[in-house]
């Protein structure tokens, strides 16, 4: 091995040390007793008397179960809706033909650059005039968190991406056999499109299961709290346990790490799908 692998190999050594280093101080305070300082200095990585304490403690303190299922209500609807509107959407800008067709992608692009709390005052303001906040009903509450990401440009660009990597000959092939648009897009383009809608699938799910502002300014009924507004709520205005704390992040994560291992497979192959093959 050479000098220049030695040095790749010690770079992405140090950089994955510090991508994990916030996640093993997490788990190492979760993990700690309560007569354990975990402010201690220098730091004590290690717990000197492991105990699983804190993780049965949140469970009770909060009704963790309740935040579970609504967080999975809002990200699983969300998924789904950006999986059906950024592929319907991403279709005509990849395989039609029509007047200004480059320039509503551009347009559509440019809102990436667009943060979201920039635009979030005039879409309270709108979720409020439609009353769609929890205090109207269960169903309204999930509708004014869902709603604002139902879609984004994101997800457009990638399935456009994705179909425009389609063979024309198949599309041809289709029209002669008599198939429609609605035909070609649901029977032909969508099952080739899977990697990429695995991607788009897991993007979606980890940034809805762990979005905190947007819920927090919505909700209001503790019942209606997802998972990261309701672990939030265990800190306190004087005080925070920051061993619970810690304890509902770590099990937080669970869900995510357990949707992304069961699309890893379409996830690689859609990280990979430009890629050009010899």
């Amino acid at each position: 091995m050479n000098l220049k692998k030695i040095l790749a190999y010690a770079a992405l050594i140090i950089l994955a040390i510090i991508s994990i280093g916030p996640f093993l101080w997490l788990l190492s305070t979760a993990l700690k007793a309560s007569d354990e300082n975990i402010f201690a200095y220098p730091p004590i990585l290690i717990p000197q008397h492991f105990t699983l304490e804190n993780f049965t403690g949140v469970w009770k303190q909060i009704p963790f179960m309740g935040y579970i299922i609504n967080s999975f209500i809002v990200s699983g609807i969300t998924v789904f809706l950006n999986l059906l509107l950024s592929a319907l959407a991403a279709y005509p800008l990849a395989r039609m033909r029509f007047k200004g067709k480059n320039m509503v992608f551009y347009a559509v692009l440019a809102t990436i650059m667009v943060p979201f709390q920039v635009i979030m005052i005039p879409i309270y303001l709108m979720v409020l005039k439609l009353n769609l906040v929890d205090s109207a009903s269960d169903f309204a509450g999930f509708a004014g968190l869902i709603l604002p990401f139902a879609v984004n440009a994101f997800g457009i660009f990638l399935m456009r991406q994705a179909f425009l990597g389609i063979p024309k000959e198949l599309e041809e092939a289709a029209i002669i056999d008599g198939c429609n648009t609605y035909d070609i897009w649901l029977k032909i383009f969508m099952p080739l499109v899977k990697p990429a809608l695995a991607t788009l699938a897991i993007f979606t799910f980890v940034g809805a299961w762990s979005e905190f502002l947007w819920p927090s300014i919505v909700l209001t009924r503790r019942e209606m709290y997802t998972l990261p507004v309701g672990i939030n709520d265990l800190q306190g205005v004087f005080s925070a346990n920051w061993r619970y704390i810690s304890a509902g992040a770590i099990i937080a994560t669970i869900p995510i790490l357990v949707f992304f291992l069961g699309l890893q497979r379409y996830f690689i192959e859609g990280t990979t799908q430009g890629a050009v093959k010899e």
